[in-house]
């Protein structure tokens, strides 16, 4: 395949070298994680067989972005198609707006029983497997008991997300609810340092019970008991019937063409289609010297509108008045354009009727490869884990509003706003590969700017990962990274954009990528920002 850029040369200075395989590739923000999904390859698994063993392991060596409590998405691409996974949850039935612990509050809690959905990854583990995967099911949980039981060295970016979710649960410690997570997290009060061994052996328990039960007991079994139990105890939402009746949900993914280039994103709930929507503006302008002012304000720009119109419109598509179509319009985009001068904008939604995460991927020698990413939204999530059995919930229905005329308000048995997202990309039907930038809100704008940096600017994987970033926070406001250079940061506040400016990687994502050319070598990065590693055979 024509990539359109050379994947063994670098344009731009990287911290990093590219890594190449042939037979096997698995991209992790944690070593152990992505070496036990090759590990899966080279007994003859497959790529998909490789991304649920490396997520299934990330619940362990990652608890500070992910758990048994998580979401999950997934774009896989077989035998020349592309399938969609949502593994999000919906709402218990019980959670509604009128319950008393949301009574006169103007904005969902990020803490506690209100903001837990009902986990979707453990079903996303057992359809992925039952649909693609290769191995014995119980195969792909030996490395994650292995690590849970007898230990594991915390690396260092983990162990201090660790240590700074300490500080976010100490109001909680006297709530019977959060209690077994300081129980579970900490020894003595305290988070694992860097190099240090930590154990998680009620999360070893529960991953034998998943691995022999295909899943099953985690929605309609044990597991589901406990949950239960644990949440009537405590003044929780969930039930066993909200479990009993979840299943992850096959999707089909949405697309644009972006200057030659299709661009692949998983379709609302979550919120993939606002990095396609600031691509599809962000094509309409000439692009020069990645290294310019003008670059950088048109991305930040095409992102502001894009997230204004996701915000409002963006929910459970059985509750969306502005459908995909419409948001992806050509009519719509060209209105969107219009609005970028040469002074930042303060974003506001448009009218479209015109017309704590982990991501992961893996290929193999086959062909196969998977975009997947799995999530507890805020670090470790809601803050309540179940006592004995070390399941972390999610924090995800904290993503609905209570407002009753938005498009996300909160409805028992409603998927929520989701801000994970698995992207993958295709050129003249042709697979080029996953990529994906973990970090809540800043996913769509990570996607937008590696996309940028590959499609626009030819820089292979690592460089675009590599890349200086910036986040939109709002209004005006945007977080840069220092290293973008004093002479941008100038050109960016004279044209009106109100920078905070940092050394501080940890607020500008985590990604990983893997390209794949027409001979089958398999081209690998994974980001500086994090931990991470390209395991390769």
């Amino acid at each position: 395949m024509d990539f359109g850029f050379d994947p063994l040369k670098y344009k731009y200075p990287s911290r990093r070298s590219v890594m190449y395989g042939t037979r096997g590739m698995v991209c992790s923000s944690q070593p152990l994680a992505a070496q036990a999904g090759l590990d899966m390859i080279k007994k003859g698994g497959n790529a998909i067989d490789a991304a649920i063993a490396t997520a299934i392991a990330l619940t362990v060596v990652e608890p500070t972005s992910n758990g048994l409590g998580s979401d999950a998405f997934a774009q896989v691409w077989v035998d020349g198609k592309l399938y969609g996974l949502n593994g999000s949850g919906y709402a218990p039935a019980r959670l509604t707006p009128d319950c008393p612990a949301l009574k006169g509050k103007t904005e969902m809690p990020e803490r506690g029983w209100e903001s837990v959905d009902v986990p979707g990854a453990v079903s996303a583990w057992a359809e992925l497997h039952k649909r693609f995967g290769k191995l014995p099911f119980a195969d792909l949980f030996v490395p994650a008991i292995e690590y849970a039981e007898n230990g594991y060295p915390v690396s260092p970016v983990i162990s201090r997300l660790w240590h700074n979710a300490l500080s976010v649960f100490e109001p909680y410690k006297n709530n019977e609810a959060f209690k077994a997570w300081f129980d579970t997290f900490t020894v003595d009060g305290k988070t694992p340092a860097a190099g240090t061994v930590a154990k998680l052996p009620h999360h070893a328990k529960t991953l034998r019970l998943i691995a022999g039960s295909y899943g099953e007991t985690f929605y309609r079994g044990e597991v589901a008991d406990a949950i239960d139990k644990f949440s009537q105890a405590t003044g929780g939402y969930i039930r066993k019937s909200d479990l009993a009746d979840y299943r992850a949900e096959w999707v089909e993914p949405i697309s644009i063409d972006y200057h030659g280039y299709r661009v692949w994103e998983l379709p609302p709930n979550g919120h993939g289609i606002v990095a396609l929507m600031a691509l599809n503006i962000l094509k309409g302008f000439a692009h020069g010297n990645k290294d310019c002012v003008e670059n950088l304000h048109h991305e930040i720009e095409a992102m502001k509108l894009a997230y204004a119109d996701g915000r409002k419109y963006v929910a459970d598509p059985r509750y969306m008045k502005a459908q995909v179509k419409e948001l992806l319009s050509d009519e719509y985009t060209a209105q969107r354009r219009a609005l970028i001068g040469e002074q930042a904008l303060l974003p506001q939604p448009g009218n479209p009727f015109c017309g704590g995460t982990v991501y992961l991927c893996t290929a193999d020698s086959e062909g196969n490869m998977v975009s997947y990413i799995q999530s507890n939204f805020q670090g470790f999530g809601s803050g309540i884990v179940v006592p004995g059995y070390g399941i972390a919930f999610n924090d995800r229905a904290s993503g609905f509003t209570l407002d009753p005329q938005h498009d996300d308000y909160l409805v028992p048995l409603k998927k929520p706003y989701h801000t994970i997202i698995p992207g993958f990309l295709t050129k003249d039907g042709k697979a080029v590969g996953p990529f994906g930038v973990m970090g809540g809100y800043m996913q769509p704008q990570g996607h937008l700017q590696v996309m940028h940096n590959v499609i626009d600017f030819g820089m292979n994987p690592q460089e675009a990962l590599d890349c200086p970033r910036w986040q939109w926070v709002e209004g005006k406001k945007v977080m840069i990274e220092a290293s973008v250079g004093q002479e941008i940061i100038d050109g960016l506040r004279a044209r009106g954009h109100e920078l905070i400016v940092t050394d501080d990687f940890i607020d500008f994502g985590r990604g990983q990528m893997i390209w794949r050319s027409d001979d089958g070598v398999l081209a690998g990065a994974t980001e500086p920002r994090a931990d991470g590693m390209v395991a390769v055979w």
